[in-house]
């Protein structure tokens, strides 16, 4: 991932659980929609994340292919900085719409983990169990948390 200064600019949606960012790249300009929608179990939110549709909607099975990856994922990160500065004891879930995709969240985990752990606990989802999240393992989903400084 990028360093979040080499990120687009994001948009606040209707509230702080919404963000628009127009992707610029070899395919043109692409609106993305980042979500946080909350879950079942109170505090704890599911990171939705794709491109804008015709309908306004997200897609989240759209392949955008516009060769600039690692700035929107960078772009992603920088929504949860602004989310958890709100809700700063917010669980934020997320996993890939296919596996492909939660391999690169996992690879993108994996290269910035040191910077991540800075501010966030982050764990993997191995089959039915949560644990603290360790690079190179095939999870199913993520879960961070905002560090509390005092």
């Amino acid at each position: 991932m990028q360093k979040l200064e080499d990120k687009y600019n994001i948009e606040l949606g209707n509230s702080v659980l919404n963000y628009e960012f127009v992707s610029v790249g070899r395919k043109g300009s692409i609106t993305k929609i980042v979500q946080f929608i909350p879950m079942d179990v109170q505090g704890f939110y599911n990171l939705a994340f794709g491109n804008k549709n015709e309908n306004g909607e997200l897609d989240d099975m759209a392949i955008s292919d516009n060769g600039d990856s690692q700035k929107v994922l960078a772009t992603v990160a920088s929504t949860i900085y602004t989310f958890t500065d709100k809700y700063p004891n917010a669980f934020i879930f997320a996993t890939g719409s296919t596996d492909v995709r939660t391999r690169l969240y996992r690879i993108g985990i994996s290269n910035n983990q040191n910077e991540i752990e800075k501010d966030f606990e982050i764990f993997g989802l191995l089959v039915e169990n949560w644990e603290k999240f360790e690079p190179n393992k095939p999870y199913d989903g993520f879960l961070v948390k905002r560090k509390n400084f005092q």
